[in-house]
């Protein structure tokens, strides 16, 4: 394979991964149509959880991805009807046509085969670009979704947009 169609980033905090994604969707909608979802954080205190939503890259909709176990609750309640909701979304802007596909994280839902799951499929079928992050914990996972055809890259801007602009095809300017 000339170059890997689908990303993985590493190396620094999810917070930081989803804030370059963010910059880089900002940067790419100039000239190519992106699709997907990237994670916000909850915003409330003294949570053992992170999750908090996914917002559609085109349209900013958000999708709770989490339960609230209250403060001092030290386990993560992801809720799977939220993110059918949120896949749902990704789902219908790969069939509207798009350059890109930038999926939050591929994590435990991820490896279990739901979650995001088929929406990393349909762009995989699709041959449309992925880029995503790793949950450390899902590496194993990962290798069996995804190898051989992916690329590591580090949570490094620069290096992200030089394979986007390696793997991108041709795309028409939008008028």
């Amino acid at each position: 394979m000339a170059h890997a169609r689908i990303a993985v980033v590493q190396g620094a905090p999810n917070a930081t991964i989803q804030d370059i994604f963010q910059s880089l969707a900002d940067q790419w909608s100039g000239c190519a149509r992106v699709a997907g979802v990237l994670a916000e954080h909850h915003g409330l205190p003294d949570r053992a959880c992170s999750a908090g939503f996914l917002r559609s890259i085109p349209t900013g909709e958000r999708f709770p991805i989490f339960r609230d176990l209250g403060p001092g609750s030290t386990s993560c309640h992801l809720d799977g009807s939220a993110m059918l909701a949120a896949t749902d979304a990704v789902l219908r802007d790969i069939a509207a046509g798009c350059d890109v596909v930038l999926l939050s994280k591929f994590g435990k839902l991820e490896a279990a085969g739901s979650g995001l799951a088929d929406a990393f499929r349909a762009a995989i079928a699709a041959d449309i670009p992925v880029l995503t992050s790793l949950s450390p914990i899902c590496e194993a996972a990962w290798q069996t979704f995804a190898a051989p055809s992916f690329v590591s890259l580090h949570a490094d801007a620069a290096e992200i947009d030089a394979w986007w602009q390696r793997v991108r095809l041709p795309i028409r300017v939008r008028t």
